[in-house]
This record gives C-alpha cells, structure tokens and sequence, in this order.
C-alpha cells in the first residue's frame, strides 16, 4: 500500500504521529505537513478500512500543501525576466544579455549561469522555431570535400629564420569529416594549388566537387546573386581540369555553406594550434607533430577516409 494512504490508515487507527513517522521512514516535520494538509481536506478521519484511492488523497494533497520553490531554484533574474525576453527576441546569446543589463541596470549582479539557465527556460517554453532547425546536408562518398584557410599565430619559418605569420590549410572530406591539414606561411596562388596537390596525394584520390572560400588564388569574382557566375582563378581552373573535379565557391557571406570545413578549422586551432602562438619552433617540427596528432586523434575517420574514397571509384 501506498505510504499516503498507510498515513491515513494508521492515524485513523489511533497510532500516535511519532509512531506513524517511525512506521513509514519519514521525518516528524514531513508527516506534519501531510497530516495538516488530509486535516484540511477532511480525508484524515473516518473508518480504518475504508482509505480514499491514492489518486483522490494526492489531489487533497496538492490543494493543501503545494509545492515550494527552494530558494536555490528561484532565479535571481525574476525582476529582469521581460528585460531578458526582450533581448533574447532581438538575436542577443545569454553571455550578451548579461553584459547588457550589467552595464545598463544599476545593481545588476546576477551572473552569466543565471542568464543562461533563464534563457533555457524561455527558449525551452518558447518551442522550437524554423531559424532552430539544422538540416543536415548529406553527400555520397568522395563527393565533396571543403577547404579554407586558418590563422594560427606566428610561427618560426624554417627558410628565413624569422617568426612570421602562419595559417593551416583544411581540407575536409563532407561525407566521412576526416581531415588534412597543412601549414603555410603564405596565400598564394601557387601553395594553394600544392596543397591541394598534396591532399589528393594524401587521400590517394579526388573528390568530385571541391569547395572553397572566395580567397584570391581561388575566385577572382565572386557571385553576389544566384544568377551571376563567379570568375575562377585561371590556374585554378586548370588545375581542376587536370585532376577532374569541379569548384563550387562558397556565395560571399555565407560560411554556413562550408561550415564543415569552418568546424575542421577551429578544430585544429583549437585542439592543435592553441597556445603555440610565440613559440620559436620550427614548422617542420610542426608538421611532424601535427602529423603524429591527426595520426592519433583521427584514427577512425582516417578509416572512414580510405572507404569514402574507395567508393568513389
């Protein structure tokens, strides 16, 4: 039997409120509470063998003991509530919205979890809207890959012996995600077609569309609408002819469209690059470690990487 209803059985059989507590494993103030509630509801005295179902001394119990909020789950936001919707209806994140009441409302001193949490809670009884849903985009095997270039710091160049800025090449195959990565110390025109070069050579095979960002050694012209073509790179263009694969660059503004090679980006930067930034150490030291790292890290998708391009052919 229940334990709500076993309370009211044993109290209307006369057992004292301690003896109840000790018989049911609860604490005095817990089966005080309870019996001033079933008190209230008139549920609590009456015949020991004639107990209301549970689900009748619940309703009596949520009328007459409702819940309490703790204090730790009352948000100190509560004033600011409308504030908050408000910004997070113009496109602000909760780390923005904090920094805006802090600066804007004298004796703000929520932090930026408590904003968060709110902004859960809004987004979460809000629902889910169209701008909230990210379709996939899928492709067959040795498809697409993306590319695009990454800063990382400045780095000690191998030929001048000086630090100079570095970035990484990225090349992501869009159906598996396995990753190359390669670091250069310039954008031109010629490391941009070795690179890929050198990538086809590392995946032992090419993919059918590669698709860049609107950097100079890859379009010249970039398309603003859907019906102006975009002016590839000559070499470029012969280069893609060569290896037969087609260039899809990426419209102006739209990172969205290769966000799988902008994720393989800060991945590296992150993951690799993050904290080298200074130091005075060779790229090929570098490359060797960057190697041993994807080597390491990318295992499984180096795995998937040799069945994608097998399929491909």
């Amino acid at each position: 039997m229940d334990r709500l209803r076993e309370l009211v059985r044993l109290h209307r059989m006369g057992t004292g409120a301690r003896e109840v507590a000790r018989l049911l494993g609860m604490g005095p103030n817990t089966e005080r509470a309870y019996r001033a509630a079933l008190v209230a509801g008139g549920v609590l005295e009456g015949r020991a063998d004639e107990v209301p179902e549970l689900e009748a001394l619940k309703a009596v119990v949520q009328e007459h003991l409702p819940s309490k909020v703790s204090p730790q789950q009352t948000s100190s936001l509560v004033p600011w509530q409308g504030r908050v919707e408000t910004l997070l209806g113009q496109g602000l994140g909760p780390r923005a919205i904090h920094d805006r009441l802090r600066l804007e409302v004298e004796g703000f001193a929520a932090s930026t979890s408590a904003v968060k949490r709110m902004v859960r809670q809004l987004r979460k009884a809000r629902g889910v809207r169209a701008e909230d849903v990210a379709i996939p985009v899928v492709t067959a095997p040795g498809e697409v890959a993306q590319v695009d270039f990454g800063y990382v710091g400045k780095l000690l160049c191998p030929r001048q012996k000086v630090a100079r800025k570095a970035w990484v090449f990225v090349l992501v195959l869009a159906h598996s995600r396995y990753l190359v990565a390669d670091v250069v110390f310039e954008q031109s025109l010629p490391t941009w077609l070795r690179l890929h070069v050198d990538a086809f050579e590392q995946l032992g095979g090419v993919v059918e569309t590669v698709v860049p960002d609107n950097l100079k050694a890859a379009v010249l012209r970039a398309a603003f609408t859907p019906d102006e073509p975009s002016a590839l790179n000559r070499s470029y263009r012969e280069v893609a002819r060569h290896y037969g694969f087609k260039v899809d660059p990426t419209p102006p503004y739209a990172p969205q469209k290769k966000g799988k090679v902008e994720a393989g980006v800060k991945y590296v930067q992150s993951n690799f690059f993050k904290g080298r930034d200074g130091q005075c150490c060779e790229a090929s030291w570098l490359m060797d470690e960057q190697s041993a790292w994807l080597m390491g890290i990318t295992e499984r998708e180096r795995e998937r990487a040799r069945s994608e391009m097998g399929a491909a052919y």
